[in-house]
């Protein structure tokens, strides 16, 4: 597989079937680590805004983001979306877009459900480039309260204007929040759970959540710490809900730059051992 021109800044590439948009920032995968962002469940590259931008002017590493396929300007996906599609997306989507966009070594940065995937994909892909995960509200099972917020997405699709908010940023906006949403609330959804991952994580995790989080409690962050063997560290966040970048993107910007430079110390450092 080609991999992208990374000096272009954006395009699109090819994962399983599905033509999707990217775009780059900061240096190339050969001259330095590169964060991979992974977007929430109603997410998009757009909706990243400048947070990529300031990510890789805070790290000094690339970061890449794209949109998976059904959301933004990428292909629709199809419906109705099975309900391990997260599962999916980490284990044969997603290493389709890291050897396309030409990933050499470093983190993997995801937001909800980009959060879960990645974290799916470092519990179960042996993927030697991963050298860490910064997972932002991550789900790994099911909540009531999580279930009740997405029921009133739903509702507030379909009775309000937030369909027209939505479709500022999706190509497709039905497919984008169908897709999401049905998923969620289907009955058999509801014993969903991936914790089981977590076992088998042997990277750094840094776990950042709001506390005001409407889509899911601190026991989703316990779960991490709960059954990690890695080193975790965790960043809770007062006065932020469900998008810590958006709520706190100072907080976010300052905890990911320290972890990332202790990592590439750390490596550094075993390295000059070796």
């Amino acid at each position: 597989m080609m991999a992208i021109a990374w000096a272009s800044g954006a395009g699109r590439l090819e994962a399983d079937g599905k033509s999707l948009e990217w775009a780059s920032w900061g240096p190339a995968p050969e001259k330095a680590p590169t964060l991979v962002l992974l977007h929430e469940g109603l997410g998009s590259l757009g909706l990243w805004r400048d947070f990529p931008e300031r990510l890789a002017a805070a790290t000094g590493m690339g970061v890449f983001a794209w949109s998976r396929a059904g959301y933004g300007a990428s292909d629709p996906c199809d419906l109705p979306r099975p309900l391990d599609y997260m599962t999916q997306e980490a284990v044969k989507v997603l290493p389709q877009v890291l050897d396309a966009m030409g990933f050499e070594r470093g983190v993997l940065m995801g937001h909800s459900d980009g959060a879960t995937i990645a974290a799916i994909h470092a519990g179960s892909v042996v993927d030697h480039r991963v050298r860490g995960l910064v997972l932002m509200a991550p789900h790994f099972f099911t909540e009531e309260m999580g279930l009740a917020a997405i029921a009133a997405a739903r509702e507030a699709y379909e009775t309000s204007d937030l369909r027209d908010r939505l479709a500022r940023h999706h190509s497709n906006v039905d497919v984008a929040f169908r897709g999401w949403n049905d998923a969620w609330l289907h009955p058999d959804f509801r014993t969903w759970h991936v914790g089981e991952v977590i076992d088998y994580l042997r990277i750094p995790v840094l776990a950042i959540q709001g506390r005001q989080d409407q889509y899911g409690t601190l026991a989703q962050i316990s779960e991490i710490e709960d059954r990690i063997y890695s080193p975790v560290e965790t960043l809770i966040l007062e006065e932020c809900r469900h998008a810590p970048h958006q709520d706190q993107p100072e907080a976010v910007l300052a905890e990911v730059a320290d972890f990332c430079a202790r990592l590439d110390r750390i490596e550094r450092a075993e390295v000059q051992v070796a």
